[in-house]
């Protein structure tokens, strides 16, 4: 990847230079770009040609906008328009430039074999799914509940060790010690994590002592307070005429109430009431599934709003007030939270922060309604709540945008 990222900025930079002249601004305005790419996970699809073009139209529409919103707000004559018509062109020149580069690298890159200490029945299914992700570039070749001269003799055939039991590496600690010169040792939540952006609720019973370290010490950033008010009150002031118009409608429909109310559980545990645009008509509630027969329900207008997410724009008023924040894990109803609580392990975790108009497990996962499917959408709630920073918050926002254009996810 990090040829990709140089070649692109070559690139770029190279042609900024010859279409407009501009030294800096051609050197500078490359990051940009790469960054919005980035944040589509457009590198993530460097071999697959279809996926990697679909993400540089986003990637590079929106770097252009900010690019020219740059230039604009400080007078700067960059954006010019053979800019414009290069940046157009690197739509498809790019995807393909990396789509190349990712089958000769892949070539060249040696797979890393790694001796696995753990066994077996407990944690294949996550290692096998993490060679998968990783397109091969890890391969779990030997699993061991290792005794030191069992360690010993099968080591030298391997590049890595992987620790997936805390227990068994003690049983190995001198042997370990005296290999850190030759293999690198990784530890399980490290490599799954990077992989698979979440965190498997059975390597966080495995690595318990590990990770309760981290949720003990959850702090809301005052950066991300910061964040949250400006964006809020950007997001009010774009969508109160949309609002405006959505309710009116809403009342001409249906009638009052405009607004829909309803219990959430936030922060803490904490109870507070999430408000929306109405879509649905009345009717008695199941509590056992509060979901039952809610296509039947929708109004004409609630197709719409629902669909773009304009009945939570509402909820950049509770941005801005403190109940939410801007990213974060969405806030369950209270039914859905007693009954999934007892059957997920470290549920509670997800709420040691504020809940989210978006989040990480709605850009990465589809709607949840069965259990296991809420405890996949929990593991990428707890990754969230462990690696959250301001620029992960900014790369969960541009990526809003792509889960509104193709439906995936919601909540």
């Amino acid at each position: 990847m990090s040829l990709q990222f140089i070649a692109n900025y070559v690139i770029l930079a190279t042609s900024g230079l010859l279409v407009t002249k501009n030294y800096y601004m051609s050197l500078l305005y490359p990051f940009l770009i790469i960054t919005a790419l980035y944040a589509f996970r457009f590198y993530e699809y460097s071999d697959d040609l279809n996926e990697a073009l679909s993400r540089s139209i986003f990637g590079i529409t929106i770097g252009s906008l900010f690019l020219f919103a740059f230039c604009k707000l400080f007078d700067i004559q960059f954006c010019t328009k053979k800019l414009v018509l290069i940046l157009f062109i690197f739509i498809f020149i790019l995807p393909l430039l990396n789509y190349i580069l990712s089958k000769i690298s892949s070539k060249a890159i040696k797979p890393i074999r790694y001796l696995v200490v753990g066994r077996k029945s407990e944690i294949y299914n996550i290692l096998k799914e993490i060679e998968e992700k990783s397109k091969g570039k890890y391969q779990f070749v030997e699993y061991i509940n290792p005794s030191p001269v069992t360690f010993k003799e099968k080591i030298a055939q391997y590049d890595n060790v992987l620790i997936t039991d805390p227990q068994l590496e003690k049983e190995i600690e001198n042997e370990l010690e005296q290999i850190k010169q030759t293999h690198k040792i990784e530890y399980l939540p490290n490599l799954a994590e990077m992989v698979l952006k979440r965190i498997p609720l059975e390597v966080m019973q495995k690595f318990e002592e590990y990770y309760k370290v981290y949720f003990d010490n959850i702090k809301e950033s005052p950066a991300k307070r910061i964040m949250d008010i400006f964006f809020s009150l950007i997001g009010l002031i774009v969508y109160s005429p949309v609002i405006l118009v959505s309710a009116i409608w809403i009342f001409i429909e249906d009638g009052p109430p405009v607004l829909f109310r309803q219990p959430r559980v936030g922060k803490n545990e904490k109870i507070f009431e999430m408000l929306k645009l109405r879509s649905l008509r009345d009717a008695q509630i199941d509590p056992t599934n509060p979901n039952k027969d809610i296509e039947q329900r929708v109004l004409k207008i609630g197709k719409f709003i629902r669909k773009t997410r304009i009945d939570e724009s509402i909820q950049f008023w509770l941005i801005l007030k403190g109940k939410m924040s801007l990213v974060g894990p969405r806030p369950e109803m209270i039914e859905y939270h007693e009954m999934m609580k007892p059957h997920i392990p470290y549920y509670t975790y997800r709420l040691l922060i504020k809940p989210g108009l978006t989040g990480w497990a709605q850009i990465n996962y589809k709607h949840s309604s069965t259990l296991e499917e809420y405890k996949v959408k929990t593991e990428y709630d707890l990754y969230y709540v462990k690696n959250r920073t301001v620029f992960m918050d900014f790369k969960i926002v541009l990526l809003t945008f792509e889960t509104l254009i193709v439906q995936k996810g919601a909540n």
